[in-house]
């Protein structure tokens, strides 16, 4: 094919994971409505022409079979038929008042609100529950991400992130950037620092990762025991001196009990439990306390295993105890247009063991809910119950919580015993299947969209992405779609509408002292601000750019608390100017934009602990540490010998969101791993069939042979047993779902969230059971 003329390509980005790499796609095909050809985005300010291999297979998305064209409302039998919008919105709302009048809005649950490549849509959604009354909402962080929250709210006072494009030494626990990215430009990145002498990179992982392979140093821990091995390194920094006293004392609290209580590991003892040989243990030690600059990155390899808060303790403490917070190439608090980490209101009240009390909890388990979100694994048991408090209806928009969530059985007996589940989502997810009814969204290149992973550090980057082709027709923009739902619960008055609409016309000056007036004059424009935004401001924006109203407020939000690295961006001005100058720029730069450049001391700044301070001494987690003293780790059996990591990312495997298995450019994306030795001994060959248990299910696997896994364990890929229409419409499921293996009851025991990386499993060869 020849090269394609410099206007047939369009500006967007990946949505396969959270990095968003900006690319450029050309389209044509049936009605020039898939993508045809992907590149990098060399003008994109962040991944500057970079983009993995999966990228290229964004069409398998965009031009998936199966696209919802029409509402479905559930028949009695279990079977859908289609309905009108009009009768959709209208059923539903009443439904949900319903409910919300006889139960209270605490009734209903709202779930999602985006993945990795779509959070505007679900930041109308605030509207609706307000009007609703609904208080409880989930996501999947709450699966991955609040042992960390927890952690990092109160110790260093926000979100943080480390400069993996500067810093002299990287830290990486459970992370496997090669595959699920998690920095900009990642493979570039690992390779620049596997190559530089004066660099060194540290692996944590059982598994021989491709990050791993690139690494000074790689400490192939016995899943399960990650708190033991960083227990070790922490207890080697303070018994060989090697921790930062001078930054500790200008800038930290807590951190005499903290030093003490590590005085006292058994270092030695705790790397041989952890598999690992202490003279590693000792190197890294060395290299983590004289570097010049350290940046940590945790991900799920920890953060879905035993001990996961606790981990992520570890984590904190090994910048904090180093001094590697609040400086050049280390661990920063960025800048962020949305914290996506609800903010804990952390309460002063104390038991007698310093344990934090009076925190909130979900309205049945009395369950920690942690950045506003309730704990996924606790779901079902907040649904089926008897309890007059529980969850009688689901709000569940882009999300798949029935493959997505441990214990897949249990979650279809939850939603089943809701009285009202409603889906918003383009294909009829497994979720879906189960609703009451489904409405069809627009895909993510159909209208505009924009993601609040804006972690980098000096240089923030944020990409407000136009639409690449019109709705299919059918499909709503969840924001249109949570507007009218809102229309049909709380109307507004269309007047006070009307002057807004015409003060936007006169342009964004206009906009906001009027919007200001409003505001002040009418508290229920503030109280569903992203509506009236959409409805006032949107149709004055660029043609199929009136979902991007919201990003108004947000602009307007960050230039009042921002506004010194706005301004060294280059939107400078009163914080009412500066916004609008972001807005405006953010609507007409196609590749994104720099809106934040940091100095190392904003993180001090942005840190919402009393005085600026970080703080070490978090009782709760200090007492796990301690009780690590009685090597009481999660094992495997006699029944179930082998550790199953539930989801691991390949190269052709992301999120779920890709649903044509034939995305899959090789049949590792499909195989259950394991080691050599292990095949050996079960008498399993490569390429043969073999049963895979678990305590919840049997499933029949295809086995490959990988040296690089560690003796003991196996993984399955994430992403697949996800159901997908063949040619002749006949749903087809392929690969395993992992869920249908996980077990709801092993998850952390202070966050709940799920040991996806330490399933307990046995593994026979077809034949020899």
């Amino acid at each position: 094919m020849a090269e394609a003329k410099a206007e047939q390509w369009k500006k967007t980005a990946c949505i396969l994971c959270g990095s968003n790499c900006g690319v450029l796609v050309q389209l044509g095909g049936r009605d020039g409505r898939e993508i045809i050809r992907v590149r990098g985005d060399k003008e994109h300010p962040s991944s500057k022409g970079y983009t993995c291999n999966k990228a290229l297979q964004l069409n398998y998305y965009q031009s998936a079979r199966g696209r919802l064209t029409t509402p479905l409302r559930r028949r009695e039998d279990g079977s859908f038929e289609e309905i009108d919008w009009d009768t959709a919105i209208a059923e539903i709302a009443q439904r949900l008042m319903a409910i919300r009048d006889e139960h209270g809005g605490d009734g209903i649950l709202y779930y999602g609100g985006g993945g990795q490549g779509n959070h505007l849509g679900g930041g109308y959604s605030p509207a609706l529950r307000r009007a609703l009354r609904s208080r409880y909402r989930g996501n999947a962080l709450a699966q991955e991400k609040t042992g960390l929250s927890w952690v990092f709210d109160r110790m260093v006072g926000g979100f943080y992130h480390g400069d993996f494009e500067h810093c002299q030494t990287a830290l990486l626990v459970g992370k496997n950037p090669w595959q699920s990215n998690g920095f900009p430009r990642a493979r570039v990145t690992l390779r620049q620092m596997a190559k530089d002498p004066n660099r060194k990179l540290i692996v944590i992982d059982p598994r021989v990762t491709e990050t791993a392979e690139l690494a000074d140093i790689h400490l192939r821990v016995r899943p399960g025991r990650d708190a033991w091995l960083l227990s070790a390194i922490l207890g080697q920094l303070v018994q060989q001196d090697l921790i930062d006293h001078d930054w500790l004392g200008a800038h930290a609290q807590g951190q005499d009990a903290v030093i003490q209580a590590l005085r006292e590991i058994a270092v030695a003892d705790y790397a041989a439990f952890a598999g690992i040989a202490m003279a590693q243990i000792e190197d890294v030690a060395q290299i983590l306390g004289q570097t010049d600059s350290l940046s940590v990155l945790e991900d799920l390899g920890i953060e879905m295993a035993p001990n996961s808060t606790v981990n992520s303790y570890h984590c904190v403490l090994l910048f904090l105890l180093t001094g590697n917070f609040g400086k050049a190439g280390a661990v920063n608090l960025p800048s962020q247009l949305v914290n996506l980490f609800t903010p804990d209101k952390i309460s002063p009240e104390r038991d007698e063991r310093g344990y934090e009390t009076g925190y909130k909890t979900t309205p049945v388990t009395q369950s920690r809910i942690i950045s506003g979100l309730v704990p996924c694994n606790i779901i079902p048991d907040e649904i089926l119950t008897d309890h007059p408090d529980r969850f009688r209806a689901m709000l569940i928009e882009s999300a798949n919580p029935v493959h997505s969530l441990a214990d897949a059985k249990r979650m279809r007996e939850a939603l089943a015993a809701l009285d009202l589940v409603v889906v918003i989502d383009i294909a009829m997810t497994e979720t879906a299947k189960l609703a009451d009814y489904v409405l069809p969204a627009s895909s993510q290149y159909e209208k505009p969209e924009m993601t609040f992973f804006n972690f980098e550090f000096p240089e923030n980057c944020a990409h407000l992405r136009g639409p690449l082709m019109a709705p299919l027709p059918g499909t709503l923009s969840e924001p249109e779609i949570h507007a009218r739902l809102l229309e049909a619960i709380d109307p507004f008055d269309d007047e006070v509408l009307a002057d807004l609409r015409h003060a936007a016309s006169e342009g964004l000056d206009a906009y906001t002292e009027a919007f200001a007036a409003a505001s002040r004059a009418n508290p229920k424009i503030s109280q569903y601000g992203a509506y009236v935004l959409y409805r006032t401001l949107g149709p004055s924006l660029p043609r199929g750019m009136a979902e991007a109203a919201a990003i108004w407020g947000i602009a307007q939000m960050f230039a009042v608390s921002q506004g010194a690295s706005l301004a060294r961006a280059g939107f400078e001005g009163a914080p009412a100017e500066a916004g609008n100058k972001l807005f405006a720029a953010l609507l007409k730069a196609q590749s994104g934009l720099i809106f934040s450049i940091d100095e190392p001391e904003d993180s001090f700044r942005r840190n919402r602990l009393p005085g600026g301070v970080v703080n070490l001494h978090l009782p709760e987690m200090l007492d796990k540490v301690k009780e690590l003293a009685n090597y009481d780790a999660a094992e495997t059996s006699a029944e179930f010998p082998l550790v199953l990591a539930a989801g691991e990312r390949r190269s052709y495997t992301a999120n779920t969101i890709v649903r044509d298995p034939a995305w899959a450019k090789s049949n590792n994306a499909l195989t259950l791993s394991i080691n050599p030795e292990d095949a050996a001994n079960l008498g399993i060959n490569d390429g043969g069939g073999a049963m895979l248990t678990t305590a919840r299910d049997s499933v029949k696997v295809v086995v490959e042979v990988d040296k690089r896994m560690l003796p003991g364990t196996i993984s399955l890929p994430n992403g697949f047993g996800l159901s997908y229409p063949d040619a002749g419409g006949r749903e087809v499921v392929t690969g395993i779902s992992p869920n249908e293996l996980t077990a709801a009851e092993d998850r952390d025991d202070f966050t709940y969230t799920p040991w996806h990386k330490f399933v307990r499993a046995r593994l026979e060869a077809i034949g020899k059971r």
